[in-house]
Parts: C-alpha cells; structure tokens; sequence
C-alpha cells in the first residue's frame, strides 16, 4: 500500500473487497429480479391462472402460481443468506491480511490499525445495508400486492425477515462477528468458520426467542367451542382453563370424563396478531443492534490491545 492509498481508505477498500463486492452484485440482482418479475408479469400470470382454476372445493397448483412462488422463496432465501455472506467477508478479508503480514504496511503508513478496521468494516456496511435496503423495499411492495392468498404469512421466519428491519441489521451483525472471529483466529478460513458459526447461533437463538419479545393476545373459549384462535396470527401457547381460572396443560383433549375429573371449564391461546409484527420486529432489532455494537466493542478492544 502506498501514501496516497493511506489518505484515501475506502478507495483501498473497494479495490481490496472488489470479489466481495462483485459477489454481493450478483446476490443482489438474484434477489432482486425474481421480486421484480414476481410483482410484475409472474403475479399477474399467476393470479389470472388462480381465479380461472381455483373454486370453493380447493385449487391446484399450477406452474404460474408455482413459479410464483418459487420466486419470492428464492428472493427470501437470498435476503437470509446476506448475514452470512457479511460475515465470511468480513472474516476472509481481515484475516488474510492479518495472516500474509500486508495490514502492518499500512499502519506504518499513517494509517492507524483503528481506522483501518473502520475503513475495513464501513465500506461493505454501507454498500450491503443500501442493496438490502432495496430488498426489503421490493419484498414488502411484493408482499403488500400478493395477488395469490396462500402459503405466504406475515410470522414466518424468512418473511418476517425480510419484510422490516431486521435485514438491515442482521448483515451488520455477520460483519462485526466476522471482524472479532479475525482477529482471535488471525487466519482466514478458521475466521470464517467461527464467525458463520456464531451468525447461524445468533440467529436461531432468535428465532426461538421471538414469540416472547413481546406480550401475547390471550383468547378464552369454553369446551364446547375448543380452541378458538382468530386466523393470521402466531400461534405462541395454548392449553386448558379450570374452574378457578388457572391456564394449565391440556391432557384431557376431548376426552369428557377427564376434562371433568381436572375440573377444565375451557380453553386459552396465547398468540400475535398482524398488529404485533412491528413491535416484535422493532424489539428484535433493538437486540441485535445491541450485539452488534457489543461486537464491534470487543474487536476494536481487542486490536487496540494488540496492536498497542
């Protein structure tokens, strides 16, 4: 690295990161165009081919609506890929150059190693949250049009996902993880694999936690009408109420010589409506803009430390 690339960091890092980037042009327009057509062309040949099959006995599934389909899945599945992809970037770039030596020129080149690691890390930051940006944009103006009322709810994982800001600030998290997993690993395979490791246990721990990130709906019924949830909602609890109002384990099921031996007067669901999705959505990426910056904490701390 020569002077002039010290007072120009991000240049460095674009000529630097240029695969990386070149990888995330190709992610995004593979996300991007199956939304593109799946709003266009793709949802109109699909809802035309739905009304024109479907009656009040069911529907099958024919190749428009099952292209259709496929193509938000896909576009889904990508949006989901994206913290994993930041954080082998991360991890990659910053552990081959502190594994081959090179990042030391630049910090004798008035280039200190903090803002290195600020270049390093802010660079792909801002190119990856403003094609995710898009992303989100394009998948909620797919959502919101769905022209095909089946299989597609507000509570699943990867829609949930990448309906709202979540999928702004998961790749966020895969690019600090990545950071931290360099600099303990110093090397860029073994950086790679702790850090997709740590992004794949963050957020499944999320993903089981998310249903209790916000207080629940609570729908009471009596036996005879059983369980009794309103549709369009995640489901989070459900079981059996006594006589003194107590919600316990539903053991009984319909078996009557039970419910009245347990003395169960009726049932309870615990659940979120479509009303919570924001709420839920907003919390869980409190929380992870929160790991995040704890993340990028302890890297910095750790290449001060290092480096001092």
């Amino acid at each position: 690295m020569t002077a002039p690339t010290a007072v120009f960091p991000a240049r460095t890092v674009l000529r630097l990161q240029r695969g990386a980037l070149t990888v995330w042009a190709v992610l995004f327009t593979a996300a991007a165009g199956p939304l593109l057509w799946a709003y266009g062309p793709g949802g109109t040949a699909a809802a035309a081919d739905w009304a024109r099959k479907c009656t009040a006995h069911g529907c099958d599934w024919s190749s428009p609506v099952s292209a259709y389909h496929l193509a938000y899945a896909t576009a889904e599945f990508l949006i989901g890929v994206t913290p994993y992809f930041a954080a082998a970037t991360a991890a990659v770039l910053i552990g081959r150059e502190l594994d081959h030596g090179t990042v030391r020129l630049a910090w004798t080149q008035s280039v200190s190693p903090t803002r290195w690691l600020a270049a390093t890390l802010t660079v792909p930051a801002a190119l990856i949250t403003a094609g995710t940006t898009v992303l989100v944009l394009l998948h909620r103006l797919l959502y919101d049009a769905h022209q095909v009322p089946v299989s597609w709810h507000w509570w699943d994982d990867r829609a949930f996902e990448a309906n709202g800001t979540l999928a702004l600030i998961h790749p966020l998290l895969g690019l600090a993880l990545g950071a931290l997993a360099a600099l303990l690993q110093r090397r860029a395979l073994p950086a790679l694999g702790l850090a997709v490791t740590a992004t794949a246990l963050v957020r499944t721990a999320l993903d089981v936690a998310r249903p209790h990130l916000w207080p629940t709906v609570t729908r009471v019924s009596t036996v005879r009408t059983g369980y009794d949830a309103p549709p369009n909602v995640l489901h989070v609890e459900q079981g059996a109420v006594t006589a003194t109002g107590a919600h316990v384990s539903d053991t009984c099921f319909t078996d009557t010589k039970c419910l009245k031996a347990v003395d169960i007067t009726g049932y309870y669901v615990d659940y979120h409506p479509a009303a919570h999705f924001w709420p839920l959505q907003l919390v869980e990426s409190g929380i992870v803009a929160a790991l995040t910056a704890l993340v990028l904490a302890a890297a910095f701390t750790l290449l001060r430390r290092r480096t001092s």
